[in-house]
């Protein structure tokens, strides 16, 4: 249910509220006014934070949006719709704009203003030569090709968008739907949006104003999901995908009189991580990490640091904290763990060959302290250190064990 709602808000949203407002009666009025500064707003502040933060992925985005926006305006100023020239351009940014907005959705973090920020960008500036290049020599050859119909449906054929780029932004929006399943990320569903918007932008050309306001909410769904994409990089951890140790301070501002906190540590870790290497180490984290996201009682788990984890319970699930804390210890206690070979492939083969022996498993064990706001623990922090002290005793007294 999470990741559906993580899906749809805020692009879903911001695709809605765009829709509504340029039909709204209130808006309309005044769309003219507010097109003259809405575009500029939503380029500038989204190129600017992209910049600053070093997102190729925004600044690159806005700039194909605004490019496209710009040239469908200014070739609809000069040529009526039905002209050759309006066709080529109208045609081509509704096949190209998606598909830059795929590639750069995909393509990895390489900065902006750097060799391969700057060849990415004149790739960008150089596909609408090439298609003066292309459709020079017959126009008219040009725009049939990608005004050719694919299927002989009368209500597609009413469509303000050719079947052909229709056909490939389609395809580009079922790739982002496999990333954001593969991925789960803002990013994938950000981009998702955008290309919804943009969509919606080309096949309302006709309507210059309503395009511009569609076309900038587009470069606003980029930007809140860099901004989102931001947001989880601080507050949630890589490795393990709980909650961050940035969020657990905000979690502790937010708490009443009544909580109870957690200290977790896996016992001998070191040891497991130089034995058997930092790689089956990082798996020993996200197994029990995937533990901890199921603790029954309300309790809600972040990644603390290193092997360390805290459990937080708030208020009313704070009394019975202590036996959902040792279910939780009995269920990593009686986990197999398999290591993973190291000469195991990262891809399952077509053909796998028979192993004669079985892979290896191990027994993986946590400590747990655990305190409550008393006369000398008055604060969340102090709770903490506190928990802490009790995760000491745990291990001292021979670990695998609840203390308090």
């Amino acid at each position: 249910m999470n990741a559906v709602l993580s899906f749809f808000l805020p692009g879903g949203m911001l695709v809605l509220a765009s829709l509504f407002l340029v039909h709204a009666q209130g808006i309309q009025t005044h769309l003219e006014a507010v097109i003259s500064i809405y575009p500029y707003a939503a380029y500038i502040i989204s190129m600017a934070f992209g910049w600053r933060f070093n997102r190729s992925a925004l600044v690159f985005g806005c700039v194909c949006i605004a490019f496209v926006h710009w040239s469908l305006v200014h070739f609809g100023a000069v040529h009526p719709a039905g002209d050759i020239l309006w066709r080529v351009a109208f045609d081509s940014a509704a096949l190209l704009l998606p598909l830059n907005l795929v590639v750069l959705s995909v393509a990895r973090e390489r900065g902006v203003f750097t060799t391969r920020g700057l060849s990415r960008l004149a790739l960008i500036l150089v596909q609408p030569l090439m298609v003066g290049i292309i459709a020079g020599p017959d126009p008219e050859h040009y725009a049939a090709l990608l005004e050719h119909v694919l299927l002989p449906f009368t209500f597609l054929q009413k469509l303000s968008v050719p079947q052909i780029p229709m056909a490939v932004c389609l395809l580009c929006l079922i790739v982002m739907t496999a990333l954001y399943v593969r991925e789960g990320g803002a990013k994938e569903s950000g981009f998702f949006w955008g290309i919804v918007m943009v969509l919606i932008a080309i096949a309302s050309a006709g309507q210059k104003h309503q395009m511009g306001f569609h076309f900038s909410t587009a470069a606003l769904i980029l930007l809140v999901s860099v901004i989102e994409v931001s947001h989880s990089m601080a507050f949630k951890d890589e490795l393990t995908g709980l909650p961050a140790r940035r969020a657990l301070k905000e979690d502790l501002l937010k708490l009443g009189g009544r909580y109870c906190l957690a200290m977790l540590d896996i016992d001998h870790f070191k040891k497991f991580n130089d034995k058997h290497g930092h790689d089956v180490g990082d798996q020993v984290l996200r197994m029990v990490a995937s533990r901890l996201t199921r603790v029954t009682g309300g309790g809600k788990a972040f990644r603390y640091g290193g092997e360390e984890f805290t459990v937080i319970f708030p208020g009313r699930y704070a009394d019975d904290a202590l036996q959902h804390l040792e279910d939780l210890r009995k269920e990593v206690a009686h986990a197999e763990f398999a290591i993973r070979s190291r000469m195991r492939p990262r891809r399952k083969p077509k053909t796998p060959r028979r192993v004669k022996t079985s892979p290896k498993s191990v027994s993986v064990t946590i400590s747990i302290g655990v305190a409550w706001p008393s006369e000398r623990a008055r604060t969340p922090n102090d709770v903490l250190k506190v928990a802490d002290k009790a995760l000491y005793r745990a291990k001292k007294q021979g670990r695998n064990q609840v203390s308090t």
